[in-house]
Order: C-alpha cells, then sequence, then structure tokens
C-alpha cells in the first residue's frame, strides 16, 4: 500500500517559487574600465582596433565589441605594425610590453588596476631577491602577465597539489601573492599549506584577490544557504565565474550550474524547486542576468528577492594612453561617459 501523498490531496499548496538575485554581481570596476576602452578607441581611431587576448572573458562581450570593429589576437606578431593594440584587463609581462614596442604599435594598457597592484608587488620583493610563491591557476593571462615580470623569482602555486613541488632559497625570504579572481576560501587554504612547509612565509603587504571577487563570493553564499538552485551567468574561461559555482555548492546549493546565456537553461534543473539563486561573474553585463531572470519569470519564478551583501562604488579611471587622446579630441576623459548597448 502507498502512502505517499501530493500537496494537492493534503489540501497544501506547493511551496512559492521565488528567485534570489546576488548582489554584488556582474561587472567590477576593472572590467568596466576595459571594455569602455576598447569602445573608446573604436570611437577615436575606428576599426580595426586590435586587442591583445580577450579583453575580458566574455562571449557576449567579446562578439560585441567583433561587430563594432575589434579584432582580438593571440600574440603581438599578429598585429600590422603601427597599427593600435589594447591590452587585456588581465594584464601582460614585461617581454608582451616589449614586443609591442618592437612593432611600433600604439598601445593601450586596459590592465585591471588592482592586477597592476599585483604586478609592482612582484618587481619589490624580486628586486629584494625573496622567492615569490604565486597561488594561481595555470596558462591563466593574468598569471602569465604577473608571473612574466619577474621569472627567475616566481613558482606557480596552482592549489594544494602544487605545492610539493616548491622549493626556495631562503626560508626567512619567502611570500605568497596571489591571482585577483580566486576564491577566498580555496586561496587561505593553500597558504596555510604552505605555511605548514613554509613557517616563515610572508603574507603580502596588502590583500590580493580582488573587492569584486570577495563580495561576489560573499553574496553567493547567503543566496547559496536558501536556494535549491544556484545559476551563476559567465563564460567558462572566467576563472572568478567558476568560482562562484564552486562557492555556492561549497555553502549548501543542493545544484549549481554556470550559463553563458539564458538558452543553455535546462528544464531538468527546476525538478523539485522553489528558490532559485543568481548571479554573475565580474565580466558579465547585466543583460546576460536579465535574460535568466525573463526566462524563469515565464516559468513562475517571478517573484525576485535582491541578497545585497555589499556595496560597491569602485571606478577607475581610463588607461593613460586613451585619457590623452580623449582629451585631445575634446572628449569626455572619466569613464562615466555613455557606454554601448550591446556590451553592457
Amino acid at each position: 500500500m502507498s502512502i505517499s501523498q501530493n500537496t494537492s490531496d493534503l489540501g497544501l499548496k506547493a511551496p512559492a517559487k521565488r528567485v534570489l538575485l546576488a548582489a554584488p554581481r556582474g561587472y567590477c570596476a576593472g572590467v568596466d574600465r576595459a571594455v569602455i576602452a576598447v569602445e573608446k578607441a573604436l570611437d577615436l581611431h575606428g576599426s580595426p582596433v586590435y586587442v591583445r587576448k580577450e579583453i575580458v572573458h566574455n562571449k557576449h562581450v567579446v562578439s560585441s565589441l567583433e561587430r563594432r570593429g575589434a579584432i582580438f589576437v593571440n600574440e603581438v606578431d599578429e598585429v600590422p605594425e603601427g597599427s593600435i593594440l589594447v591590452f587585456s584587463a588581465h594584464g601582460v609581462s614585461p617581454a608582451v610590453v616589449k614586443a609591442s614596442e618592437e612593432r611600433n604599435l600604439n598601445t593601450i594598457d586596459a590592465t585591471c588596476p588592482l592586477v597592476t597592484k599585483v604586478h609592482r608587488e612582484v618587481q619589490r620583493f624580486a628586486s629584494e631577491d625573496y622567492d615569490i610563491l604565486l597561488i594561481g591557476h595555470e596558462g591563466h593571462e593574468e598569471v602569465e602577465g604577473t608571473a612574466g615580470e619577474a621569472p627567475d623569482h616566481v613558482q606557480l602555486v596552482d592549489g594544494r597539489h602544487g605545492i610539493l613541488n616548491v622549493t626556495v632559497r631562503d626560508p626567512e625570504k619567502v611570500i605568497w601573492l596571489s591571482q585577483t579572481t580566486l576564491s577566498v576560501d580555496e586561496t587561505y587554504e593553500t597558504v596555510e599549506a604552505l605555511r605548514e612547509r613554509f613557517p616563515t612565509l610572508q603574507n603580502p603587504p596588502s590583500d590580493d584577490i580582488c573587492y569584486a571577487t570577495q563580495n561576489r563570493q560573499v553574496a553567493i553564499k547567503k543566496v547559496a544557504l536558501d536556494a535549491e538552485l544556484v545559476i551563476v551567468v559567465g563564460s567558462a574561461n572566467s576563472s572568478n565565474t567558476v568560482r562562484l559555482v564552486e562557492v555556492a555548492l561549497e555553502a549548501g546549493a543542493k545544484a549549481s550550474y554556470r550559463v553563458d546565456f539564458a538558452t543553455e537553461i535546462k528544464e531538468e534543473w527546476f525538478e523539485g524547486v522553489s528558490t532559485v539563486g543568481v548571479s554573475s561573474g565580474a565580466s558579465v553585463p547585466e543583460v546576460l542576468v536579465d535574460e535568466v531572470l525573463a526566462y524563469l519569470a515565464e516559468r513562475g519564478y517571478g517573484d525576485v528577492d535582491i541578497v545585497q551583501t555589499a556595496e560597491e562604488d569602485v571606478q577607475f579611471s581610463l588607461p593613460k594612453e586613451l585619457r590623452k587622446d580623449l582629451k585631445a579630441a575634446g572628449e569626455d576623459t572619466s569613464n562615466k561617459a555613455k557606454r554601448n548597448s550591446d556590451t553592457h
């Protein structure tokens, strides 16, 4: 004999469907600055404007800028001599800067200022002959640029499994730095494991993980406490986006998935789900989140509660090379100027 009954048999209402929308989410100040830099360069100089690597790790943003005339390349030698080249928000090594100079390229450095801060730290501690343990993901563009500042002094530590390969010359002169877009919790787990081997390991002068990465992880942790399903909008090569999916699961969400677009959401994810959490990576324009919310509303998840854990008002000035050209043209040099709707 079956003793199961559905809610209608019991005269009970099904749980109300709702969305918990994380805040902060989406664009950070460094991404905003980088995208506007490409847009302004196109406005000033016309097409083509070349960009080394993806300006930020987001499919929608890259394709939108391509439609406007930006050309994305992997290496400097793909850019015709004398052309305009924008360095991405992830930063570049001195070798890339030198190669650009040798081709007489007019470069615009859109490196996020928080990444530049880590580069400066590498330069400082390398000049003082420290061994620098850089916690980050092998192959990531930011890590390649940062390590390239002092390759003889930097060793990459890609998670706890990378610790065994670390060797230092003087245990009294070793410091850890990190990629800016890592999971805060995972990074400090790696630091503690490093400190077991190197008790005198020194901390960076200030936190390397960027404010936006930390804020988005704090917000999604709170969302995940009450959401059976968490959807994170962002691209697969976006480190901070991938970390948000992991953080949501670690914080208690029963399921968490990453999508570039609402069309990638699968119906089977919603079986037995009354509360859906939504957030987005730091390189994701809000229009993509709006499309996800519209998708959810069509399926009954129309009640949206914002889960706010921090306020962000950080702004970075545009790259100095661009400010100079804009000023000469009599145009607005702030990053508050009108943005292109396709990329924002």
